[in-house]
């Protein structure tokens, strides 16, 4: 583990400090994945932005962190993963400021991209942090606190972005990210062990560039639109691009994507998994907060708190189903959460015109119940299905999945479902597509459940559970 000289612990002071670092610093750049949900109605007037410059402003950020986070696991493994998570941290901090001076849409989008990087830095860093820095007996736990906070981070952000939006001002989403990165970078330096991984051979350069260019022709070419010639060009040199990606890396003697970790099963159905359950997590905290302030008509602020069961479930119930899937196995916890997901998905249909908060509390439940449920043993599982010495790059790769599934999510579906333009701005264009955008939702998650029963099945659930406790 290089330079660790003794495994920290969740009951010692240095362990708690290491564990709010690592909690705080992913929840604030996952919080800025969901947080700007919710102000970009008031973005959207206030800088003059069409649809596709929202699109772009929730996915210029998803390019970098989904294109990048491969390269900070690769990094992290090599150079130290305390040392590139501050780096992180500190390039994050940045970006925020940024955004929060930005003047016009190409502005905002441009430094979104700017924060991107920085959590691609940070985000895979941290759960390679706990794999390598506690002791094996304390992973579970340690994850199951990371995944649970998180989430909460993830599923409070509408909430707080609503609160600014409504009384400050949506520059305050990013302003905000300064104490809270400056604590984090704090508590870091005072309490965290520096890890690597001397195995690691030279870092794959051309593996690098051609993630970053094929995920940026796909969301590119899908945010154009389907049906659209000028899309249509940048999604199949997007497609060409992955190919020549798995050609080099399965060629590569030190790949930025080592393939062999494809050859354990559960590594592999985890990773298809999260693929489909967060494009469809991505899509419907995009869409939803839209759906409650244009045609139900509630403010930000509402819109913002209609995600508090989801965080309450997360903050409640995450450690226990870390604790439930180490003692069964992953595989009921990863199926059957997203099937409640999806049931909770379908239950919000019917949010349009007058929709009053309770009719969206009973869908929220069940939807929050099914996150909650699969969120810290998808985690578990694939850090278990992966060696130590690679623990930033698997990291890396299912971060890099769940981006880039939510990225090219919210890419496609808007056209998919006909939404366009200012669309966002009429009640009657919105509930069109947002019903059809559940449905597809709801079909996402359905899948993942499909997918994590028939690839977690047999001998690849006691493996897992054998190397989780090992």
């Amino acid at each position: 583990m290089g330079e660790r000289t003794a495994y920290l612990s969740r009951g010692e002071r240095r362990g708690r400090a290491t564990l709010w670092g690592l909690t705080l610093g992913s929840g604030v750049a996952i919080l800025d994945g969901s947080v700007v949900n919710t102000a970009l109605r008031a973005i959207g007037t206030d800088l003059g932005a069409s649809l596709a410059q929202l699109q772009w402003v929730i996915n210029g950020y998803m390019l970098a962190l989904a294109s990048l986070v491969l390269v900070g696991g690769a990094l992290s493994d090599r150079l130290g993963r305390r040392r590139i998570y501050l780096v992180g941290m500190a390039w994050f901090l940045v970006g925020s400021v940024a955004c929060a001076l930005a003047q016009s849409p190409g502005q905002l989008i441009a430094m979104r991209v700017l924060q991107g990087i920085g959590a691609a830095l940070l985000t895979p860093g941290a759960l390679a942090i706990i794999q390598s820095s506690f002791a094996p007996d304390e992973r579970a736990g340690a994850i199951g606190t990371w995944a649970g906070m998180s989430g909460i981070a993830a599923a409070i952000g509408p909430f707080v972005g609503g609160w600014l939006v409504d009384h400050a001002s949506w520059r305050w989403i990013f302003g905000i990210n300064v104490p809270l990165c400056l604590a984090v970078i704090g508590l870091v330096v005072w309490a965290t062990p520096e890890s690597r991984s001397p195995a690691v051979g030279r870092f794959d350069a051309v593996g690098a560039m051609l993630s970053v260019i094929s995920l940026g022709l796909l969301t590119f070419g899908l945010t154009q639109g389907l049906g659209s010639v000028s899309g249509w060009g940048p999604l199949v040199a997007g497609v060409v691009g992955l190919g020549l990606l798995l050609a080099v890396e399965r060629r590569s003697a030190a790949p930025l994507i080592p393939l062999r970790l494809f050859a354990s099963r559960v590594f592999s159905a985890a990773n298809a998994m999260t693929f489909l359950v967060y494009g469809a997590l991505g899509v419907v905290f995009f869409i939803l907060v839209l759906q409650l302030q244009v045609s139900a008509g509630w403010s930000a602020l509402a819109a913002g708190l209609s995600g508090l069961p989801v965080t309450v479930a997360l903050m409640l119930l995450s450690s226990r189903a870390a604790a439930l899937s180490a003692r069964i196995g992953p595989r009921l916890p990863m199926t059957v959460g997203p099937l409640v997901c999806a049931v909770g998905v379908l239950l919000l249909l019917g949010v349009g015109r007058g929709t009053q908060w309770y009719a969206v509390g009973p869908g929220l439940v069940v939807f929050a119940l099914g996150l909650a449920l699969l969120v810290a043993p998808l985690t578990a599982s694939v850090l278990a299905a992966a060696p130590d010495s690679h623990a930033g790059v698997a990291s890396g790769i299912n971060n890099a999945v769940a981006r880039a599934g939510s990225l090219l999510a919210v890419a496609a579906l808007p056209a998919l479902v006909g939404l366009s333009g200012t669309d966002y701005q009429s009640p009657e264009a919105m509930t069109a597509g947002y019903r059809a955008a559940m449905l597809i939702c709801a079909g996402l998650l359905a899948a993942g459940g499909v997918v994590s029963w028939f690839g977690l099945g047999g001998d690849a659930q006691e493996r897992v559970g054998s190397e989780s406790t090992s």
